[in-house]
């Protein structure tokens, strides 16, 4: 089940107030992904957040398509609040306003992959 990693760069020195952001976030309703017609395509599977001086990144736990969790994601209020609060603290300011605009940035955010290992591929040389 593949990791995708987002950056952020942020002002350094304000890791607690960034901190006390993410506490507060609201999960969403269902992990389930869906495509533009309404089937599901994956799942959200987990997230964390990690901060260290100007660098933030948020990796993304998820299995099927990735696409559909740059649109989900575009479309929960909580998320939208949350990139609301972190407005301040970000050292470029970004439009994630609008579904399409989110789904622009989450792209050119995306870290590359150089490599993802887990238990279901020990033993297969994947």
């Amino acid at each position: 089940m593949p990791y995708a990693a987002i950056t952020y760069r942020v002002k350094p020195g304000h890791e607690e107030e960034i901190s006390e952001i993410f506490a507060n976030f609201k999960r969403v309703e269902t992990p389930d992904l869906h495509d533009d017609d309404g089937g599901v395509v994956g799942s959200l599977l987990g997230t964390g957040v990690f901060i260290k001086d100007d660098v933030m990144v948020r990796v993304i736990h998820y299995e099927g398509d990735f696409a559909a969790v740059a649109r989900k994601m575009s479309m929960q209020p909580g998320v939208h609040a949350l990139e609301e609060k972190l407005q301040p603290y970000l050292t470029e300011e970004r439009d994630t306003k609008s579904p399409q605009a989110f789904a622009e940035y989450f792209r050119n955010a995306l870290m590359r992959s150089v490599s993802q290992l887990s238990a279901d591929t020990l033993g297969t040389g994947r």
